[in-house]
């Protein structure tokens, strides 16, 4: 067990370190407003990480089935949310009236909320979570109540808290060497990439659907 609860640590590690819509979203956070705010945004990604790896482990056959069965819809719908909160990136401006102490309950809550959307609404995250799972050899239950696996679970999720605590604080720390404007630009660019991302999602699902015929359900 105890080996499994390394791998699972690692696994959250590794979940978390691609460059996808989340990562770029917590390096926008983190360079506007600072180590704080980007963690609490990696947070949001390390629960919809967590609740992917409840999917695997307990749910691998049913969430397999689902994936298959609705994969132009889930890229279709999953592209066009991505595309969204990459349109909301760049037209703010996440520098306006904000001061270092100025980091409210509530928009910590808006960011939380913000990462565990884009969090779900990218399809690729959960087949990395699945790819991960059966690469570090931690096979699925069949028991849905086998709580022996929830220290798997928690570790998946300390080694993704590990990883963006680490991960935000070095982008604060270079945050100070950018000036306001340099960081706005940083801060629009990134949004542009994320609908970039979005929008390949959604072309996929769409060429799939007329161009392959395949039926959205």
């Amino acid at each position: 067990m105890l080996i499994n609860i390394l791998k699972a640590f690692l696994i959250g590690i590794c979940a978390s370190a691609p460059i996808g819509p989340i990562a770029i979203l917590v390096i926008q956070k983190s360079l506007s407003k600072g180590h704080k705010a980007g963690f609490i945004t990696g947070m949001g990604a390390c629960l919809v990480d967590t609740l992917f790896s409840i999917i695997a482990i307990f749910f691998l056959a049913i969430a397999q089935k689902f994936l298959n069965d609705n994969k132009e819809l889930i890229l279709i719908a999953g592209g066009a949310v991505v595309a969204v909160l990459g349109i909301f990136m760049t037209r703010s401006d996440p520098f306006r009236k904000m001061k270092a102490d100025s980091y409210s309950s509530s928009v910590m809550m808006k960011d939380f909320m913000q990462a565990i959307v884009m969090g779900l609404s990218n399809p690729g995250a959960i087949l990395v979570i699945f790819g991960l799972f059966a690469f570090f050899g931690i096979g699925a239950s069949g028991e849905p109540h086998d709580w022996k696996l929830t220290p798997i679970i928690i570790s998946v999720s300390l080694g993704a808290a590990a990883y963006w605590f680490a991960f935000t604080g070095i982008l604060s720390h270079f945050r100070k060497k950018f000036k306001i404007s340099s960081l706005l630009w940083i801060s629009r660019f990134t949004g542009i990439i994320v609908i970039i991302i979005g929008i390949a999602l959604l072309g996929e699902g769409l060429f799939r659907v007329v161009f392959l015929d395949i039926p959205l359900w």
